[in-house]
């Protein structure tokens, strides 16, 4: 079942199921997701799931609805799109269920498809086993912070200011959505989904769906690129 996260600014403020065909958002307590907010109309906008899709539609509102920051009156929704409603915003995520082990493989193999490189080569990424927890450290370009931890259950990379890791716009190949990629801490360890298909690169290949990442791995987004690393959870 897809969920939203209602965030302001950075802050995550709640998670909420998409378990509904119709969900309005607005200020007015008769809606479904409500927004205490002046810049917020009455009745804003509604979400839609119509023939197997998503969409968010504007209902006239004063201060409008965005998509990744694109003013829309109606739109297709996609995993990790950012719906911004005045300064609050709902990230739209889907279910993306992990393909299982079969049960006569080793449990380090991998559970998607994942390029190899050089920096590929060390164990998959498991789920803080002994406490560990995995880490990006920024190589080369510009970013947020140098590091960032991915204690968070899903962290979003581009270039809004509505993601947790912030990168370098422009790149060897091409400019840096607005989001391009989140990594998601899975049973099976920590997974990358290219939210703009193709976009992001690891290991030098380019990225459609999901892939497990194992330590070392490199991920190029834009003119940034980091390195994935597993840690004690205690470790500074």
């Amino acid at each position: 079942m897809p969920k939203l996260l209602l965030k302001f600014n950075a802050a995550v403020l709640k998670e909420i199921s998409f378990d509904k065909p119709l969900m309005s958002v607005g200020r007015k307590p008769d809606n479904d997701i409500v927004i205490d907010n002046p810049a917020v109309s009455g009745h804003h906008c509604r979400l839609s799931l119509e023939g197997g899709a998503y969409f968010v539609e504007d209902l006239a509102s004063t201060n409008g609805t965005y998509v990744n920051d694109k003013r829309v009156q109606k739109s297709g929704l996609r995993h990790g799109d950012m719906v911004g409603i005045a300064k609050h915003a709902l990230v739209f995520i889907e279910d993306i269920p992990a393909e299982p082990a079969a049960p006569e493989e080793p449990a380090t193999a991998p559970v998607v498809s994942a390029p190899q490189g050089p920096a590929a080569a060390s164990k998959p990424a498991g789920q803080p086993e002994g406490g560990k927890m995995g880490w990006l450290r920024v190589l080369k370009g510009a970013a947020g912070k140098s590091e960032y931890e991915l204690s968070a259950m899903s962290s979003y990379i581009g270039k809004s200011d509505r993601v947790q890791i912030l990168i370098q716009g422009a790149g060897l190949f091409g400019s840096a959505p607005e989001v391009a990629a989140s990594i998601h801490r899975k049973a099976e360890g920590y997974v990358l989904v290219a939210v703009t298909d193709g976009y992001p690169r690891l290991n030098g290949v380019a990225v459609s769906g999901g892939v497990l990442l194992k330590e070392g791995d490199l991920i190029e987004c834009g003119g940034t690129t980091m390195q994935f690393n597993l840690r004690d959870a205690a470790a500074g």
